[in-house]
């Protein structure tokens, strides 16, 4: 499992403009943005007890957190993915799922999942079994992200963060959502073992400091 390094800061409009024309000029435009942005689908999973949102609220230094997800609607791309956080350190694990095992593991067949001998489906298989872990809350937003090759950067700007208010109905494009509470516009820069001095430049905003804002417990705010 790789970590990597991963500053978060949460910005305004004005903020945006800026840095967003910064980029412009010493990075490239994600190669799967369309007319420069998309659109990013969440299902977060937690147990009852609310396993995942408690960590991350109360700052748990080794946790993690499993979603699907999919961008702009494309079914024919789902992918499961495990989030890990260690001493400020980020990685993420990801594992393809078909249209159709996505549709089982939402109407709650889970038999499926131990039969192709994929590690990270079987590892979320063996945690719904042993903690309880169910589709939580759909997490919405629109993101405009950049790449840069010398210390594969990527940096991400998201912004209108609309929450499922609990509801799991994931691959219906129609599935109602709403703003999630004041959510800000999130700066996210993530890095290996170097941040070139050109993006560190790039992103620097005069009174915004490093944040631990999470899309995902923004969306809980209504359940």
């Amino acid at each position: 499992m790789d970590f990597r390094h991963e500053w978060k800061h949460e910005i305004n409009a004005s903020d945006f403009i800026a840095v967003t024309r910064r980029l412009s000029a010493v990075a490239r435009p994600d190669v799967h943005s369309a007319d420069g942005c998309y659109r990013v689908r969440s299902l977060y999973f937690d147990n009852l007890a609310d396993k995942a949102l408690r960590e991350k609220l109360d700052g748990v230094n080794m946790r993690e957190k499993f979603r699907i997800r999919c961008y702009n609607d494309d079914a024919s791309y789902i992918q499961l993915e495990k989030k890990s956080k260690y001493n400020g350190l980020c990685s993420k694990e990801m594992q393809r799922l078909s249209e159709e095992e996505t549709k089982k593991l939402l109407a709650g067949d889970y038999g499926w999942m131990t039969e192709k001998g994929r590690k990270l489906v079987c590892e979320l298989y063996s945690k719904m079994m042993s903690q309880g872990l169910r589709p939580k809350t759909i997490v919405e937003y629109d993101r405009k992200a950049y790449t840069y090759g010398p210390g594969n950067v990527r940096v991400t700007l998201d912004y209108h963060i609309r929450t499922g208010m609990s509801g799991t109905d994931f691959l219906n494009p129609d599935c109602v959502l709403v703003p999630a509470k004041d959510a800000p516009i999130i700066l996210e820069v993530k890095w290996d073992a170097f941040l070139p001095e050109v993006i560190r430049d790039a992103v620097q905003l005069k009174g915004r400091f490093s944040s631990a804002f999470s899309k995902y417990a923004a969306c809980r705010v209504y359940g």
